[in-house]
Parts: structure tokens; C-alpha cells; sequence
């Protein structure tokens, strides 16, 4: 993807996971709602952990003997890594500490050519990146604002160091998307059927495709080592007493304020806005979320199934237990119940729309496809999910106003507010 960021599967657990169940009391508190909450992203940050650490394994085993099947199980970890991790974006906003942090595991969409080959199409240079084509794989040594890089050894410092360099954000040198880059290749169909389609001897340094398929390894390697250890540092953040859960958990009334903010601000601007709309006003298959795979689909779904969990603080894991605890439904049940009633139809009529895209997905219509002109049913698709989005945002609005929250900015987006700025 080359425009700039604005901003099942089956596997191994490798850990355990621990089971919670908090049972709400009679008349729940702020302080209980807000703990709970805390606790539940610690398991989906946890679960996320427990996800990428399988991917970690995979990748392993895909550069110690590269095949079809060693490729194939690489990516479909990589899929089952996504379904927990996109339910934790709902903590991003409103949540400082995950806001600085995400950028360095969801950045996206990326400048393709700092990493690896592209095709001839991608062009040769671009006048807001001098990093373009800058392909760390393919070259030991890079200039990043004039000074020399030595890039000789791929290691995940290098890859830090690279993320985002020269202050521009296409620059992703890490993080799910990178890795995905590097499982799958530039989707080059359009809104053709087709995923990127790279193949398994881009690894295989017998018998190398492309070139430099041992750097490659070292690239995908180091990318994968980062992303268990962010997703480390995110698992301790939500510890009890972690930085994340004491920020929360200092002031219930600011904590419920966070819960709010996420769910409105990633149903509207986020999702609905910057990352549904505006593909479908452009027509453009390189606005979508997980693009090389096709997977993009599942990411929104499993976004709005986050945002719902926030509200009903009902989880399930992926070892399949299931939480529940005290949660701002029932704080708004017990001063509005038919405004909580309001909320939850709308929060499920979205998955349910979600859940009708997934569908088309399955039968052979990728993401990509649905948003192109001229798919009347597939841009139908697409926006009764946005519509979902939109409609549960004006419920969010009406419970922060029933909660006497006081006024919170929830992030817009051109997309759905200017629309003909998107054009200019």
C-alpha cells in the first residue's frame, strides 16, 4: 500500500490462559465497571500474546524448512493472531498509554518498498518518502535524513529504528502488517478476486526466488521477536498493577469516560470513517485494513465485537472461557433501562452487519471487492456496517449524556463529515 497512515485458523497455544469470572453485584459501581474492564483487557492483550507467540512458532518453522504447508501455517497463525488483538483496539482510545504504544504493532497502510521487492508498478520514487524504495532486505547498508544505516544484521533494533524514520508515518517497519507484507506480498488483483501471493522459496536459500531470502528470514524473524515483546509490554501494562489499570482505575468517573471514548471513537472516525467510508468513496482496494491477505473482513468484525465487549464487559477467550463481570450496561440499565435496551440492539444489529460481510468473505468476495464500483451489493454490504456503526454511535452520545459525563470529543473523520474533502 503506498498511501500515507492515517492515523478459523488453527494453532498451538504455547501458554495457558487463566480464567476470570467476576460475578456483577445488584447495583454495580464505576469503580467495579471500570476494574472489570481493566482485567478484560488484560486477557486480550494476553490472549493477543498467546496468539503472536504461536505466529513466533510458525515463522520458525516456515524459515527452518520452507514449504506450502510451513507458508500456509504461518498464515493462518497470523489470522488467528488478528481476532484477539483487533478486540483490544477499543483501548486505544481514551487510554493514553495504548494510543502511544499501538503504532508500533498495527501501523498502517505502509510503504511496501522500505521492506522488500515490489512490483514495477509501485514506481521508483516518491516525492513525500525518500524511503520509498529504500528495501532493507535487499540492501545492507541505507541513509535515513542523510546519515549512513548500517543495516548488515537485521535485528529488531534495527527495525525500531527504522519505524516510521524520517518522522513518516508510510515508513512501517514493524508490526502485524509488516509481517503480513512478508507472509503474503503486494496484493496486486485490485478488486479482482486474489490475495498477495508470495511465494514459499522467497525463504528457501537453496533455492532462493527473489533474492536475498536469507535477509528475508532475518526480517520477518526480527519483526515477529518485536511483536511478542510489545504485546509483553502491553500484558503488563493491564497487570493489576500495571500503569494502564492504575491510569483507569485512579478516578471511576475518568475510567468510564475512557470506556466511552473508545466505543464512540472507534465506531465513528476509526472504523466507520477512516477505515470503511473512505475505501467505499474511493473505490480503492488499498484502503483496506489487512490488505496483502484479504483478512480485512474479519479485523472490522472483530472491532466491533471489541466495542460491544466494552459496553456488556463479556469476553470470551481463546481457550474459549468466558467472562463477565460488572459493566456500563449495567450502569445505564439501572438509570435508563430501554436506553441500555437501545444501545445493545444497535451494538448487535452492527456485528450482525459485520457478520453479513464475513459471510460474503467466505463464499469468494474479499473486502476489496465488495467496496469496488460498480459491486451495488457489495458496497450495500459495506455500508449497512458503516450505517450499524454510525447508529450506535448517536447511542453512545445519548449515554454520555444520561451519565452526566460532561462533554467528550469523539474522533471525526472527513470521510463521514466532509465528504467532498476526500475528493480535493
Amino acid at each position: 500500500m503506498i498511501r500515507k497512515t492515517l492515523m478459523g485458523a488453527t494453532f498451538a497455544l504455547l501458554a495457558a490462559s487463566t480464567a476470570y469470572s467476576i460475578t456483577p453485584a445488584a447495583a454495580a459501581e464505576p469503580a467495579a465497571v471500570v476494574a472489570h474492564y481493566a482485567d478484560l483487557a488484560h486477557a486480550k492483550y494476553d490472549d493477543s500474546l498467546t496468539t503472536a507467540k504461536a505466529l513466533d512458532a510458525a515463522i520458525d518453522a516456515l524459515i527452518a524448512q520452507p514449504s506450502e504447508d510451513t507458508l500456509k501455517a504461518a498464515r493462518e497463525a497470523w489470522i488467528a493472531a488478528r481476532v484477539p488483538y483487533q478486540q483490544t483496539e477499543v483501548y486505544r482510545f481514551g487510554n493514553p498509554i495504548v494510543d502511544e504504544w499501538e503504532g508500533r504493532v498495527n501501523a498502517w497502510p505502509l510503504d511496501e518498498g522500505l521492506i522488500d521487492y515490489v512490483d514495477p508498478a509501485y514506481g521508483t520514487e516518491s516525492d513525500s518518502n525518500a524511503l520509498y524504495v529504500a528495501n532493507v532486505i535487499a540492501n545492507p547498508k541505507l541513509s535515513v535524513n542523510g546519515q549512513e544505516i548500517d543495516a548488515t544484521s537485521i535485528t529488531p533494533d534495527l527495525l525500531r529504528s527504522l519505524h516510521e524514520a524520517g518522522e513518516i508515518e508510510a515508513n512501517v517497519a514493524t508490526g502485524y502488517h509488516a509481517i503480513e507484507f512478508l507472509l503474503w506480498g503486494q496484493d496486486l488483483n485490485g478488486t479482482d478476486a486474489g490475495a498477495g501471493n508470495r511465494p514459499y522459496a522467497d525463504y528457501d536459500t537453496a533455492n532462493c526466488t527473489n533474492g536475498h531470502c536469507e535477509r528475508r528470514a532475518e526480517y520477518l524473524k526480527a519483526a515477529s521477536a518485536l511483536l511478542v515483546s510489545d504485546l509483553e509490554e502491553m500484558v503488563a501494562a493491564w497487570a493489576a498493577d500495571g500503569e494502564a489499570t492504575k491510569a483507569v482505575t485512579a478516578d471511576p468517573q475518568a475510567g468510564i469516560r475512557s470506556i466511552l471514548t473508545g466505543m464512540g471513537s472507534l465506531s465513528y472516525g476509526e472504523l466507520a470513517g477512516e477505515r470503511m467510508k473512505l475505501g467505499l468513496l474511493l473505490h480503492d482496494p488499498e484502503e483496506e485494513h489487512d490488505c496483502f491477505s484479504d483478512n480485512t473482513h474479519a479485523s472490522h468484525l472483530n472491532d466491533a465485537i471489541g466495542i460491544e465487549s466494552a459496553y456488556t464487559g463479556e469476553y470470551t477467550r481463546v481457550d474459549g472461557t468466558t467472562m463477565t463481570g460488572p459493566s456500563l450496561s449495567d450502569l445505564v440499565a439501572e438509570k435508563d433501562a430501554a436506553l441500555d435496551s437501545e444501545i445493545k440492539g444497535k451494538l448487535n444489529t452492527t456485528v450482525a452487519a459485520m457478520n453479513a460481510m464475513a459471510d460474503r468473505a467466505k463464499g469468494g468476495e474479499a473486502y476489496d471487492q465488495m467496496i469496488g464500483e460498480g459491486n451495488a451489493e457489495g458496497n450495500a454490504a459495506v455500508q449497512a456496517a458503516i450505517d450499524g456503526l454510525i447508529d450506535q454511535t448517536r447511542s453512545i452520545e445519548r449515554v454520555i449524556a444520561s451519565l452526566d459525563l460532561g462533554a467528550i470529543a469523539l474522533e471525526g473523520s472527513d470521510s463521514l463529515d466532509n465528504p467532498d474533502a476526500v475528493f480535493q
